[in-house]
């Protein structure tokens, strides 16, 4: 049942996620269902403190979290730079070029299989496509995104959640009623 006036935010990813009564690695709590809505109401860091469709409330890594998608811009309304899906195309594009250039070398004989693994070491990409969704994988951050040919969300990360030093506790994970926790 979907506490009164809940409004989503995000969903947990596909396969589940881990929760937190505080946000702290060491006191785990159950995991949260896969895609179930969620509505972020605190950052701290990479933590995000959530209220479950469910009544629930937790810390997850918010890094994990997929954004519902929101309203879109305005048609006149600018892509801002950080948002802007296009430099992380051209990126993946350049790194998937370099890796056909090595593989068209090695197909040729000019490349051996150690200068190919060297040619081609350190080279990260990720592209899925589906209609007008796609996952970008950010190398540069560590990171697969989002994009709906608008804006980019993070999807999922390479790092471990991390809270920012000032961040005091915060209450246990708790069931919310429409009368209070």
């Amino acid at each position: 049942m979907t506490t009164p006036g809940f409004r989503p935010t995000h969903v947990v990813p596909g396969y589940g996620m881990p929760a937190w009564d505080a946000p702290d690695p060491a006191r785990p709590t159950v995991p949260l269902d896969p895609l179930l809505p969620v509505q972020l109401t605190e950052r701290r860091g990479d933590w995000a403190y959530v209220l479950c469709a469910n009544g629930w409330a937790a810390w997850v890594d918010g890094r994990h979290l997929v954004a519902v998608p929101q309203d879109p811009p305005a048609p006149d309304s600018p892509l801002t730079r950080a948002a802007d899906p296009r430099p992380l195309l051209a990126r993946a594009d350049e790194t998937l070029a370099r890796y056909r250039a090595a593989v068209e070398e090695l197909a040729r004989g000019d490349l051996d299989g150690e200068a190919f693994h060297g040619r081609t070491r350190g080279l990260r990409t990720g592209v899925v496509v589906d209609g007008e969704h796609m996952w970008l994988y950010d190398a540069q951050h560590g990171r697969w995104v989002y994009a709906d040919g608008t804006r980019l969300n993070t999807y999922a990360t390479d790092e471990a959640p991390r809270a920012s030093a000032d961040s005091p506790g915060h209450a246990p994970t708790q069931v919310v009623t429409p009368d209070g926790p």
